[in-house]
């Protein structure tokens, strides 16, 4: 059964809770833009692709509520004045994840574009962005097949492991796959594009603190999937590449990003730069994986990027349901405290990994390598077309 972490049909946008996962699936419904604003900033949903997929999709519920009922302005201007402005408001959920300000941009002008038809109405630009907004989700499943297959691709004719022919392993960070996006993934894409070419020997996820999306989401993702793979806390990633490094055969570190800068530097979940830093020392490759609309090359470098710093208390705490032997009560959930009451807490949500620890950038139309000088040249991927479009 494929997982579905979000289910539309027009008029109707639900999304599976990722903060009651592993344990629990519940589906809420999102009726309007601050729905939307709401989960994602309470991270109901997370993922740069999905969060702008969600944030588009539930404008588009809400105008289409508004019509069916009879409340939607004749006027073009109107409604494109009140688009613009919820679109606006819905960049603010999560200022990091540039997917998000990247579809909120690209569908205000297409918007602005429906104003300018001859006889141009209300309900002509609401259409005009409801299908934009539904071709979102539909582009990115067909993106994140083809980010899969690259990255796997690149992996076995880049690394001994892969050269071998004996399946390699693969570590990941934070959660990348069908929760984080329309569906199948971009870094545990990759994982499951080599499963499913039976090249994959074992995937390793890491719990991914403060919210372990690792453990509750990934670990999640890996089970529903019966892709051979182990949990690993993120202080564990060095020993594991030291000792199973060569027996396991792991030819690569593989994430996913919430903003690519013009020269590559990488903003990603925290963590990922430590993850980077012993690739490196360790000969590993270390890849990101993300679709173009990642990429913001108005960006110069990592330095530009603003990083989301969340509550202290994500640290301090644990959140769970009550566990008693072997059996886990779902029915009751518990916060616990694990640290020293009046402590104070850093509590940063990305960090940015630096361009020269990264071997390659996989997209939807193959993998961009650092070039002779060093350096990443974004350009030419955006001139061509992606496979199996439409």
């Amino acid at each position: 059964m494929v997982l579905e972490a979000i289910k539309y049909q027009r008029g109707n946008l639900e999304i599976l809770d990722q903060l009651r996962l592993p344990h629990v699936e519940v589906y809420d419904k999102v009726e309007s833009s601050k729905d939307a604003w709401h989960a994602i900033k309470e991270m109901r949903v997370r993922g740069a692709p999905a969060i702008a997929i969600v944030a588009a999709l539930a404008l588009a519920v809400e105008l289409d509520v508004v019509q069916t009922n009879g409340k939607l302005s004749e006027s073009a201007e109107e409604v494109q004045a009140f688009i613009a402005e919820k679109l606006q408001y819905l960049v603010t959920s999560r200022p990091t994840a540039v997917n998000l300000a990247d579809a909120a941009t690209k569908l205000g002008r297409l918007i602005a574009s429906a104003l300018r038809a001859q006889d141009a109405t209300g309900p002509h630009v609401a259409d005009k962005y409801i299908t934009a907004a539904e071709q979102m989700l539909v582009d990115d499943v067909r993106d994140n097949r083809n980010i899969g297959k690259y990255g796997a691709e690149w992996i076995l004719q880049n690394t001994e492991g892969g050269k071998s022919g004996d399946g390699v392993s693969v570590l990941t960070h934070c959660n990348t796959g069908s929760l984080a996006t329309a569906g199948y993934g971009t870094a545990l894409g990759v994982i499951r594009s080599l499963h499913s070419s039976s090249a994959l020997h074992h995937a390793y996820c890491t719990e991914t603190r403060p919210y372990n999306q690792g453990s509750r989401l990934t670990a999640y993702e890996l089970v529903h999937d019966s892709i051979p793979a182990s949990l690993v806390t993120d202080s564990m990633a060095g020993a594991l590449l030291r000792i199973k490094g060569s027996s396991d055969r792991i030819a690569a570190i593989v994430v996913g990003a919430d903003r690519v800068a013009g020269n590559g530097d990488t903003a990603n979940k925290i963590g990922t730069y430590a993850l980077a830093v012993l690739a490196r020392y360790h000969g590993v490759k270390f890849l990101v994986a993300a679709p173009r609309t990642t990429i913001d090359r108005s960006t110069r470098c990592g330095e530009d990027i603003i990083i989301e710093e969340r509550p202290g208390q994500e640290v301090t705490t644990v959140k769970g349901p009550r566990v008693t032997g072997l059996d886990i009560d779902v029915d009751h959930t518990e916060v616990i405290s694990t640290a020293a009451r009046g402590i104070n807490v850093w509590n940063p949500a990305f960090d940015v990994t630096p361009a020269e620890l990264i071997d390659g950038v996989i997209t939807e139309v193959g993998v961009v390598e650092r070039g002779k000088d060093g350096v990443f040249q974004f350009q030419n991927i955006f001139e061509l077309e992606v496979d199996g479009q439409a």
